[in-house]
């Protein structure tokens, strides 16, 4: 079969314009932007959206995400102000902001903000002794990201945020923290036990010094209420003594009764009769026939007679009796209320009076 060499030539076209459409037709997504050159040479940066092109004559260099990225570093060795070696592992948030900047300034702009990131990273380390490494992330954090982005405005990208992820100090010193700490940590277990110990003496100290503040007003109140029972009790006495107006004959009994009761104790070795107990007996000889003193004449001898209680016995009423006393007395005194009502009242219970 014969082709038709007019048949191969159109094929040959059609197929010719399928490219260049395809070449020229160009669309670009969201957040992404692409840089066309032009013969060699920068041309324009497409952004999003449906774009064409000159076949074989516009290029595209690259194709630049203008999204926020995130790159980790591996960790870096960092020497100290006190020359310790650490491992500071670092990760980094940018964004590219000029796309020709980003291409053209730089031939790698990752690996360059790498570098930069570990240089500045070692001067800021540098400056710093291990202690104030370990405890001043955020102004670690807050000078690279000074520093980097300076550096880096003029590749046309911006560093976010620069965040440390780890600082890792070499195993001696590790050893040696975790002593200290092991060591901070048992000296304030002793000084918790020691305040708990203080606290409980100081507890127990309070509640003795209660319990015998306590103990103290207790024997206080006894000792009062004691008192005071013994002074009734001696008034009382003291009283009856005087309401039955006992003569000295009586006390001088009374001393003769007593006197046995002294003698009776086993380590009595000596006791004391006094004054008045041989002026009693003085008295009780003169009167049972003695001879009479130079005071004067004895006193005569009067038979005691019946002995009369000085004080009556007291006589309970019958209740019934009571009862109706106290009833009588109820009702004189509801009558007397009504006398005194009427006469204080001009008109009287039943109104006024009539006139005459």
């Amino acid at each position: 079969m014969k082709i038709d060499p007019t048949v191969v030539v159109l094929l040959l076209v059609l197929l010719f314009a399928v490219i260049v459409v395809v070449r020229a037709v160009r669309i670009v997504p969201q957040q992404t932007a692409i840089i066309i050159e032009r013969l060699g040479s920068y041309s324009r940066t497409l952004t999003a959206g449906l774009h064409l092109l000159i076949p074989f004559v516009d290029k595209i260099r690259a194709n630049i995400d203008l999204r926020e990225q995130v790159v980790s570093f591996p960790p870096q060795p960092v020497i100290t102000s006190d020359n310790l070696v650490v491992g500071i592992d670092t990760v980094l948030y940018f964004q590219v902001t000029d796309p020709k900047s980003a291409v053209y300034e730089i031939a790698n702009f990752i690996q360059g903000i790498e570098q930069l990131t570990v240089t500045t990273l070692r001067n800021v380390i540098g400056s710093l002794d291990l202690e104030q490494t370990l405890t001043g992330r955020d102004r670690i954090n807050a000078q690279l990201r000074g520093v980097l982005d300076d550096a880096t405005g003029r590749w046309g990208v911006r560093i976010n945020r620069v965040e440390i992820k780890a600082i890792d100090p070499p195993a001696s010193i590790k050893d040696s923290m975790e002593k200290q700490m092991r060591a901070e940590r048992d000296r304030r277990a002793v000084i918790l036990t020691a305040e708990g110990v203080k606290q409980s003496a100081i507890l127990n100290a309070e509640g003795e010094k209660q319990s015998q503040i306590l103990r103290a007003e207790g024997s206080a109140q006894a000792r009062i209420l004691e008192a005071q029972g013994q002074a009734r009790a001696i008034q009382q006495v003291f009283d009856a003594i005087h309401r039955g107006k006992p003569t000295q004959r009586l006390l001088a009994y009374q001393y003769l009764q007593v006197l046995p009761q002294i003698a009776r104790g086993d380590s009595n070795k000596m006791w004391i009769i006094p004054s008045e107990l041989t002026d009693a007996l003085r008295g009780i000889g003169t009167a049972l026939g003695g001879v009479p003193t130079t005071d004067g004449d004895p006193e005569p001898w009067v038979e005691p007679g019946p002995v009369q209680d000085a004080f009556p016995a007291a006589v309970l009423e019958d209740p019934r009796d009571a009862l109706a006393k106290a009833r009588g007395q109820v009702e004189a005194a509801d009558a007397e209320a009504d006398r005194h009502g009427a006469a204080e009242s001009p008109e009287g219970p039943e109104g006024p009076a009539p006139t005459r």
